[in-house]
């Protein structure tokens, strides 16, 4: 597991694994990011407004990975580098990134990226042994998120696009671990 990694030569961005006393704030901003976006104004929402915030509920299963910038929590992500409660997709072999979110005042100064390229590079390091790829979900509402994903190398797997609720359909992303490895080398 990686504590603290660069998102930025020279910024002052950086990505490491959350402290508990930054959960608070982290569950805020992912709401805040969630609701910018526009994915909060189903009629239930309230519910996954609440399931966003807590952050503390989710890291005994997963990994909370905090994005700072000059110290400050800009954002952050759910990583399952295995299994377990908190995939909601991930099949065998598989790493899921969840609940990506920075704040909508920090966007567009690549929180988003490093917290997903240091997913990425636990899924690459620290999966499971037999991990081949990582998967999420998306909105299909998120466009700037997608476009960050196919920058990133991810493509769209229709067939496992999915209605957790009546009105809530999300997109399926992939990657496979192969390629990202191969476009490192």
């Amino acid at each position: 597991m990686s504590t603290e990694g660069a998102a930025a030569a020279g910024s002052g961005l950086r990505v490491r694994d959350a402290d508990p006393t930054e959960y608070d704030a982290i569950g805020k901003i992912v709401e805040a990011a969630f609701a910018a976006d526009g994915q909060l104004a189903a009629p239930d929402s309230a519910f996954y407004a609440g399931v966003l915030r807590d952050v503390a509920g989710r890291a005994g299963t997963a990994e909370i990975i905090a994005a700072l910038d000059d110290g400050v929590v800009v954002g952050g992500v759910t990583f399952v580098p295995r299994g377990g409660p908190m995939a909601d997709i991930a099949g065998d072999g598989e790493a899921e990134i969840r609940m990506l979110g920075v704040a909508p005042d920090a966007q567009g100064r690549g929180a988003g990226s490093a917290l997903m390229r240091e997913c990425l590079a636990r899924a690459a390091r620290d999966g499971a042994p037999g991990t081949r790829r990582v998967v999420l979900s998306t909105n299909t509402i998120a466009h700037g998120s997608h476009r960050l994903y196919e920058r990133l190398g991810f493509v769209r797997d229709p067939a496992r696009d999915w209605t957790p609720v009546p009105g809530v359909d999300l997109l399926c992303y992939v990657l496979e671990l192969e390629l990202e490895l191969e476009l490192e080398l």
